[in-house]
């Protein structure tokens, strides 16, 4: 019992001085001092007592990384603890490079299944294919275990080697694989080309803002200029994109606009998070027209970019408002390689706005926060003098519908009809054509539908779950038996056909099952150009660069709303 004590009383030393180092930073006045080491010192006693009295053995990592987590939801979601468990993946997160086998991975039949493997992977080098299902690893069953308990044990240094007990898709037949993990690079641009009806503009796409991304997207472009000379703008798509560094936003800002532009300003509790983030060098080009693509999944850097590009009238902004994120967050370096990302500022773009949504500074009673209300919201000027907004993330330009999922789509996808799908007919199509030009047949739709005959896809509509609604509130009000019979009839008019459904919704069901099966032939890539040939917003951002004037008149200059703007510009 003593060694064991000795050892917890080290760690929880250790523990209470990284939280120590955290907070003293803060503590500038004796009460806070006062506070802070009282808390300290009951969390040290409070943590001995328990391992030393509690009834069953305690794991004092779980147990101390569960208080610093509810500590931390306390505050925002973007402040977390990183242990040196995690680090791998906030190394992927900021670089895009992990160890490991290289590619994406899903739970079907209870086990772990390949998703999506990447190009020249090991996975792919080993033979194996999307649909293989993981048996084991390193003899251990993958049965009924959790995600992220199979990810790390699939994660691991290069050049050390894993043993997979696989089952083929196709033929059911069972091996043990050796693989050497390598280190895999998930390209934050993973695809790059020319759209248009004579190809004549440059479309990119940015996935995150990881280590050296500007010079990613910089190469992309150069690359795509140089085979067609003729590019006459271009379409940036960060839709989806969650952010990642400012100092790589700032970097793709740059290559549209002039050295020494200011991109972002962060303002903070602590005096030194109080800065400017300006371009650096020359431009790839600060006078092709460009677009660049948002949805509600574009937050952070990616907000930054279409912030910026919007607030000094470079681009037009095209799809829907972005998700609201004007936090930046900084790494701190903790005892035993832990690390501590904490909000340390919020981001201003160059006319002043701030576009953080929601407000985590205030909590309702419940503990929720709230948006920013538009009573609040305060108007800014473009540098030709448009009307822009904060809080609330980015209004684009021009506004396209957001495409909600259809239940349907929700369906056939969590229930791995989809994914199943497209593993029979790989099996039974060597080879399809170009990503580009691939697509499916009605016949090859009518033979989906038909595979899909006998199997469960039903699901309840919206209409069908507020009608379960009221039948519950006149159950529970006694007087659903004077109704019965008015509800039993509607009940049965707003029951759906699940055939019919399909039929209904049979564009999207065919653009779910080609994004499932072109990358088993072309990977991410071949998926993301057969993608954006049908895309909405892809398509209106064509539409507006073929049409000069309407582009212009998107961004009118106003010189004396321009004059007022100067302050932020030099």
């Amino acid at each position: 019992m003593k060694s064991v004590y000795q050892h917890t009383k080290k760690y929880i030393i250790g523990i209470a001085l990284g939280i120590t180092i955290m907070l003293f930073v803060r503590a500038t006045e004796s009460d806070s001092y006062f506070e802070i080491s009282k808390n300290l010192e009951v969390f040290t006693t409070l943590f001995k007592e328990l391992t030393t009295y509690y009834v069953d053995p305690i794991q004092p990592g779980k147990l101390v990384k569960t208080g610093i987590d509810a500590m931390l939801e306390e505050l925002d979601p973007y402040t977390t603890y990183i242990t040196e468990e995690d680090i791998e993946d906030y190394r992927f997160q900021t670089t895009g490079k992990y160890g490991g086998i290289g590619s994406t991975v899903r739970i079907k039949d209870d086990y772990l299944a390949i998703s999506e493997p990447y190009e020249n992977s090991p996975i792919t080098k080993a033979g194996m294919k999307a649909g293989d299902l993981i048996l084991e690893i390193d003899g251990r069953s993958t049965k009924g275990r959790e995600m992220e308990d199979l990810s790390k044990f699939l994660k691991g240094s290069p050049g050390t080697q894993i043993k997979l007990k696989v089952r083929d898709a196709f033929t059911g037949a069972e091996s043990v694989k050796t693989i050497t993990r390598e280190e895999i690079n998930v390209s934050s641009v993973p695809y790059a080309g020319m759209v248009g009806q004579n190809n004549e503009f440059a479309y990119v796409r940015l996935t995150q803002f990881t280590e050296r991304c500007g010079s990613m997207v910089r190469s992309a472009l150069d690359s795509l200029k140089k085979a067609n000379p003729g590019t006459k703008g271009v379409i940036l798509d960060l839709r989806y994109n969650p952010g990642g560094l400012l100092d790589e936003a700032v970097n793709v800002c740059g290559l549209f606009i002039n050295g020494n532009q200011l991109v972002v300003s962060t303002k903070g509790k602590a005096a030194e998070w109080d800065k400017e983030h300006r371009t650096m060098g020359s431009p790839w080009d600060e006078k092709i027209p460009l677009t660049v693509l948002t949805n509600r999944n574009s937050a952070s850097a990616s907000e930054i970019v279409a912030g910026t590009m919007q607030d000094l009238d470079r681009g037009v902004v095209i799809g829907q408002r972005t998700f609201g994120k004007g936090l930046v967050q900084a790494t701190r370096s903790l005892l035993f390689n832990a690390k501590l990302k904490v909000t340390t500022a919020k981001y201003y773009t160059p006319s002043g706005r701030c576009i953080q949504a929601l407000d985590y500074s205030h909590r309702n009673e419940d503990g929720s926060v709230g948006e920013i209300p538009d009573s609040i919201k305060t108007k800014f000027k473009t540098k030709g003098g448009r009307t822009v907004m904060d809080g609330g993330g980015i209004d684009p330009d021009v506004k396209t519908n957001s495409r909600e999922s259809l239940r349907i789509i929700s369906t056939l996808i969590n229930k791995s009809y989809s994914f199943d799908y497209a593993t029979e007919y790989v099996k039974a199509h060597p080879s399809i054509a170009s990503s580009k030009d691939f697509k499916l047949s009605d016949k090859d739709f009518d033979d989906c539908v038909n595979w899909l005959e006998g199997k469960d896809y039903s699901y309840k509509t919206k209409r069908e779950e507020s009608l379960v609604q009221c039948k519950e509130t006149a159950l529970k009000e006694n007087y659903f038996e004077g109704v019965k019979k008015d509800f039993e009839s509607l009940q049965k008019s707003l029951a759906h056909d699940k055939k019919q459904d399909l039929i209904k919704n049979k564009k999207e069901i065919m653009q779910l099952l080609q994004s499932e099966i072109v990358p088993r032939y072309y990977f991410q890539k071949g998926r993301l150009q057969n993608q954006i040939r049908d895309d909405d917003e892809v398509l209106e951002a064509i539409n507006l660069l073929s049409n000069q004037s309407k582009y212009d008149a998107l961004l009118k200059e106003n010189k004396k709303a321009g004059e007022q703007f100067t302050r932020f510009f030099v």
